[in-house]
């Protein structure tokens, strides 16, 4: 099976051509060997006369010999016309061999720029499984580099006759990788693709995970501090990445189980991924002991023997990455970086605005910090509304092109009223187009004082929530629904498409009320709706009113 990039492509939510893509990618996985790499949405910009140009390519395949070639799909009816090959985009015709040409001929000026000395071979060929070309030879392209529907069966091993496995390899394959891998702007940690969103996304030349990777120090310390949206959970994946390319063994750490479970869901198997408490529970468990989870004081034993403990080899690392950091304790800070193999690396990625535990802040005397304020998740009206309610000095920028999300706020007067309203809310954005796995209700509330959680469903829609319990592996079990919930404390880290965050109540809009909007208001990367009691509605409403308050 050949390696898809970027992972987690398999848990995509997709529509229209987007999902037309996936199943390309399917074909292309199951059909070519292990030794390939398929890059999908390869993006490239380049500066002409001033002004930037930016194109997409749907499919970059590396062969093993180090041949590269690019697919670019047309889903859906084509048109022939004198001047070749057209697409039809709302009543514009696009040439698609000029498309193709441009793309290749830009990506490939990259390429040489990049690495001018390795001559790479690039070559391009076009999909259409929709479409017959009743003339390919007016096409505008080589026939063939043409697979059309009559064709598509054949996808593989055309692709294979162009980029042969037992041709000479380029002895700098390794740069090529590095190359296409650097130009993705398609990350797991956004890849909440509805509809057609995926065209309004962001796609910087640069961003957090490029350029915090090209920093040096010696020894490596870094210490990023950047707000919700910006990139922490991507950059964390990529030094993952970059760590085992380099035969370095890395290890990610973060405290929410969710974002753990999500991690290691989509990183590569290699290297570790865990929770601290997970951590401790596998060195516990090696080391011959047996941790018992239905004693209360389990986590805290876990905790006690990270303490005591004497890495042995099977424990130490190259590279670490400790995620959330503004929830970890000094100690644990301490007991993570003994486990780094001299001279290994160690990042610390945090968001001050989501420590929700009232942590404080861990100190990391001599460490290189760097900072980004920009969120590229959440839509502008969403930020706008966010940024009225932050003190002056806290708001976020805005770095995603969505707007007009229509932020929706919605008061309840009482218990039965926050269920009608929360039910109502379900119904209204499945009747908007999302379907409910690409929903997430987040209760302003723990788990434990939550109104809801108790809940296995709600009206018609059974929901899927944390039981409060764990298996004898110190796993937590589910009830089955298949419609997320859960608490903005155990939510923070993650993302949905469309967020019902709920059961917002508070007397006074204190910090650490306002910390709790923040998390549960950034999680979403189209639609926000808020339930918010009435009291509690009064608050926000007197905040966004106030015209002294900082809008985006």
């Amino acid at each position: 099976m050949a390696r898809i990039i970027p992972e987690g492509w398999r848990e995509m939510s997709a529509l229209g051509a987007v999902q037309r893509e996936i199943e390309t990618l399917e074909v292309l996985a199951a059909g070519l060997p292990d030794d390939y790499t398929v890059y999908h949405g390869v993006h490239w910009t380049r500066i002409q006369q001033g002004c930037a140009l930016v194109g997409e390519i749907d499919f970059a395949i590396v062969s093993p010999a180090g041949k590269l070639l690019l697919i670019e799909q047309k889903s859906g009816f084509l048109s022939e016309t004198p001047e070749g090959l057209v697409k039809i985009y709302a009543a514009r015709e696009k040439s698609v061999a000029f498309q193709m040409r441009r793309t290749s001929e830009a990506l490939h000026s990259r390429l040489r720029n990049f690495c001018p000395e390795a001559g790479f071979v690039v070559d391009a060929l076009l999909y259409c499984p929709d479409y017959i070309v009743k003339q390919p030879g007016s096409a505008g392209i080589d026939p063939e580099r043409i697979v059309d529907a009559p064709r598509r069966d054949r996808l593989v091993h055309i692709v294979q006759s162009i980029l042969p496995a037992d041709e000479p390899v380029n002895k700098r394959i390794d740069r090529l990788h590095r190359f296409l891998g650097d130009q993705l702007k398609l990350v797991p940690e956004v890849n909440a693709l509805v509809g057609q969103a995926k065209t309004l996304y962001t796609r910087l030349s640069g961003g957090l995970s490029q350029w915090a990777r090209q920093i040096e120090c010696e020894p490596f310390r870094l210490r990023v501090i950047g707000t919700a949206g910006s990139g922490k959970t991507q950059l964390a994946l990529a030094v993952f990445r970059d760590a085992l390319a380099a035969g370095r063994r890395p290890l990610y750490v973060c405290y929410n189980r969710p974002l753990a479970d999500h991690v290691a869901l989509i990183a590569p198997s290699a290297g570790e991924v865990a929770t601290y408490h997970q951590l401790a529970d596998r060195i516990c468990r090696d080391a011959g002991h047996t941790p018992d989870f239905t004693q209360p004081s389990a986590f805290a034993r876990l905790e006690s023997f990270l303490d005591d403990y004497l890495p042995t080899e099977r424990w130490l690392f190259d590279e670490v990455i400790i995620d959330e950091g503004q929830d970890f304790q000094a100690s644990w800070k301490d007991n993570l970086l003994k486990l780094l193999r001299a001279p290994g690396r160690a990042w610390w990625l945090e968001d001050p605005m989501q420590n929700l535990y009232a942590r404080t802040p861990v100190e990391l005397p001599g460490w290189v910090v760097i900072r980004s304020e920009t969120n590229y998740r959440s839509p502008q009206d969403i930020l706008g509304k966010l940024n009225r309610l932050l003190p002056n000095g806290q708001g976020v920028e805005a770095g995603s092109p969505l707007n007009g999300s229509e932020v929706d706020i919605v008061t309840y007067a009482d218990p039965a009223d926050l269920f009608t309203q929360t039910k109502r809310a379900i119904t209204q954005c499945i009747a908007a187009g999302f379907k409910r796995d690409m929903i997430a209700l987040v209760t302003y509330r723990g788990r434990e004082n939550s109104l809801l959680t108790p809940y296995d469903r709600l009206g018609s829609y059974p929901l899927r929530t944390f039981t409060g319990c764990y298996d004898l592996f110190g796993n937590p079990v589910f009830s089955e629904g298949d419609v997320p919930m859960d608490s903005v404390y155990r939510f923070k880290g993650q993302a949905a498409p469309c967020i019902i965050f709920t059961e917002i109540d508070f007397a006074t809009l204190d910090d650490l009320a306002l910390r709790k909007l923040f998390v549960g208001v950034t999680r979403a990367t189209m639609k926000l709706t808020m339930i918010v009691s009435q009291r509690a509605a009064l608050k926000l409403i007197e905040r966004l009113d106030d015209p002294e308050a900082k809008n985006c």
